[in-house]
């Protein structure tokens, strides 16, 4: 039993798929899924303050995770009725919609499947993974949390960025980058490559760590 709890995907991995019940009804993830980026993320339980202020977070971004062709898929290990009255109360109260679904996982089958329950944390609530899911379904990213600290989702959207700018340009980025900042290209294999390397206007460290704009 616990060796299926501490179950995980792994990066590189296809998303083991699953249908639930969620605040916008039933949903199979690989449908979810298919066509777009997702970032399925878990959170310890309902009616708490950290978790309310993470949700809320992901809430008012949704705009930009929609523009980066990305849907947000929360979950934690409470009835769909505890997530409802969850949503509406803190919309009552901020103002603030969660208008992503939120995956009613009562009976901890999803948060086995995705390794998402960590016994010495808690056998049963969820500790505050992040899981960066390409549209072709492959785990691309994965981020552990405990149960008393917060995300940070300046670095969620900067990790998604710098997934998508190295998929689509072939490139590496460096330590702390942001957009609009040069990154790594990928290093030569070959002799001639390497003085094609040493002729190009790239800012070289040397030969193996160069640098470029987009």
């Amino acid at each position: 039993m616990e060796e299926q709890i501490n179950q995980m995907p792994r990066i590189g991995d296809l998303a083991p798929d699953f249908e639930a019940n969620t605040t916008y009804g039933p949903i199979k993830f690989s449908e979810f899924n298919k066509g777009s980026w997702v970032i399925l993320f878990s959170h310890p339980a309902d009616f708490t303050p950290v978790c309310t202020t993470e949700m809320s977070g992901f809430a008012l971004r949704s705009e930009e995770f929609k523009a980066l062709n990305t849907k947000l898929m929360g979950l934690s290990i409470d009835s769909i009725h505890s997530h409802v009255a969850w949503v509406n109360n803190v919309k009552k109260n901020s103002g603030v919609l969660f208008n992503f679904p939120i995956v009613a996982d009562i009976d901890m089958k999803v948060s086995k499947l995705y390794g998402m329950l960590q016994p010495n944390e808690s056998e049963t609530a969820a500790v505050r993974a992040v899981f960066i899911i390409d549209p072709t379904g492959k785990v691309r990213l994965i981020m552990y949390y405990p149960l008393n600290v917060g995300r940070n989702m300046d670095e969620i959207v900067r990790a998604l960025k710098a997934l998508q700018v190295s998929d689509k340009h072939n490139v590496a980025l460096p330590l702390n980058w942001v957009p609009g900042e040069k990154v790594i290209v990928p290093p030569p294999k070959t002799v001639e490559e390497m003085e094609e390397r040493e002729k190009s206007d790239y800012e070289m460290m040397d030969f193996y760590l160069a640098k470029k704009d987009l």
